[in-house]
């Protein structure tokens, strides 16, 4: 068997020809089930006492600037980490080599958590606002994209629940998260090619060079590895359901197919 690790007699698993790969996978797999939930606590955990206990405020604006070790991070499980992993499953779903309801099940709990994310960003970004504008909405460039953004990601999930053939329902999800796709560039080229009210980029100047530094450097880091990691176990948790309501509805299809059957032969 070319497998590197197997299900024995009562489901015990045993190493193939590759004892040392089967070991590495594993840890790996028990890394991710097991650590990755209380790591997503950690790091936020140490980013909230970090974040406004430990780093000073801000001296323009004070203690409001603490929003920065959210919405940053908000913005980046929203709009690249969330849909990037959407888009690039929906693509690996249409390519016939990789085909699989495993990539249209993870798009689909990435697309649930970028619209999340993408509210948490709206409504993050509008308590900064109102003090720094002096209005809770304007109809600037990045607001705005980015709103039309979260209105196709609410789409798509209604266009999944559109049509009982998970093969039809997962192409016609694929194509749509793919062509929603072009939005992305422009939500985050908005502050270049418009006269926005919103600031340019967070972390680095148009040089590369860092904007803010210390506590605050670090503080910013942190947020962004605690909401990646919250991320992965929330798209996670979400496949796992996705995936037991697959196995249920093929249980119940063919326990229909059988008690059918045994009506026909009756």
């Amino acid at each position: 068997m070319g497998l590197a690790a197997q299900r024995g007699p009562g489901g015990v698993r045993k190493c193939g020809t590759s004892p040392l790969r089967c070991i590495r996978g594993i840890l790996m797999k028990l890394l991710i089930r097991r650590a990755l939930g209380p790591l997503a606590l950690a790091s936020s955990v140490a980013t909230f006492v970090m974040g406004y206990f430990i780093t000073p405020p801000d001296k323009v604006q004070g203690d409001l600037a603490r929003l920065v070790y959210i919405h940053p991070a908000e913005a980046w499980v929203a709009l690249y980490l969330s849909f990037g992993t959407a888009t690039i499953a929906s693509a690996l779903y249409l390519w016939p080599r990789t085909r699989s309801m495993v990539a249209d099940r993870v798009a689909e709990a990435a697309v649930e958590v970028a619209t999340l994310f993408i509210g948490l960003t709206l409504l993050t970004g509008s308590i900064w606002g109102r003090p720094t504008w002096g209005v809770w909405w304007v109809w600037d460039a990045r607001l705005t994209s980015t709103a039309v953004l979260g209105v196709l990601m609410l789409g798509y999930l209604a266009l999944r629940r559109a049509n009982d053939d998970p093969q039809v329902r997962a192409k016609r999800s694929a194509v749509f998260a793919i062509l929603t796709a072009v939005n992305i560039p422009i939500i985050h080229f908005s502050v270049m090619w418009w006269k926005t009210l919103h600031q340019g980029a967070t972390v680095f100047t148009e040089n590369r060079d860092l904007k803010i530094h210390g506590s605050m450097a670090w503080t910013l880091l942190l947020s962004f590895l605690a909401f990646s990691l919250n991320f992965a176990w929330m798209v996670r948790a979400r496949y796992r359901i996705a995936d037991r309501e697959a196995g249920q509805r093929d249980s119940d299809l063919d326990a229909a197919l059988v008690a059918r059957r045994t009506e026909t032969a009756s």
